[in-house]
């Protein structure tokens, strides 16, 4: 059976708050292995889904709540970021959840948007549910093999 812990997280909805966040997730994804540059990918994904939800869901206003969940697997860590502070049910929140579709017109996702295209790229998967507030929903796989800059293979994660 596969190994699964959660790790979740309330924060203000305020730009000071995203600096926890990434301190967190990167110690998560440093504990589990994964290399420096996908670290370094992970904190620009989770900082950019956070900066949205700042932006965008209460309007600048910092009253509200954003809820960071990390599932945490032997192959993959899933980061779940909600923009209405509501705890996740992760199966509910996969049951309810699509795939974020590259010709999706991004004013259905929300005004902006560049920031989920950046997300796209430096993740494995992202999923969006926006029926009330956003969830987005970000899978990253361990690496099969972690290689040195001359292409030297150093180790295999399982």
């Amino acid at each position: 059976m596969e190994r699964f812990d959660f790790v979740e997280l309330k924060i203000p909805a305020e730009a000071e708050y995203v600096g926890v966040v990434r301190l967190t997730m990167s110690g998560i994804a440093n504990r589990m292995g994964f290399s420096y540059e996908d670290i370094e990918d992970l904190k620009v994904a989770v900082s950019e889904a956070i900066t949205n939800a700042v932006t965008h869901a209460y309007d600048d206003t910092g009253q509200g709540e954003i809820t960071i969940g990390f599932g945490i697997y032997d192959d993959h860590l899933e980061i779940m970021i909600a923009d209405r502070g509501n705890s996740f049910n992760m199966q509910k929140v996969r049951d309810e959840i699509g795939p974020y579709e590259r010709d999706e017109p991004i004013e259905n996702l929300r005004e902006g948007g560049f920031g989920l295209f950046l997300i796209e790229a430096l993740m494995d998967e992202v999923q969006i549910n926006n029926n009330y507030g956003v969830i987005v929903l970000m899978k990253k796989y361990l690496s099969e093999k972690e290689v040195d800059f001359d292409g030297d293979q150093v180790s295999t994660t399982q």
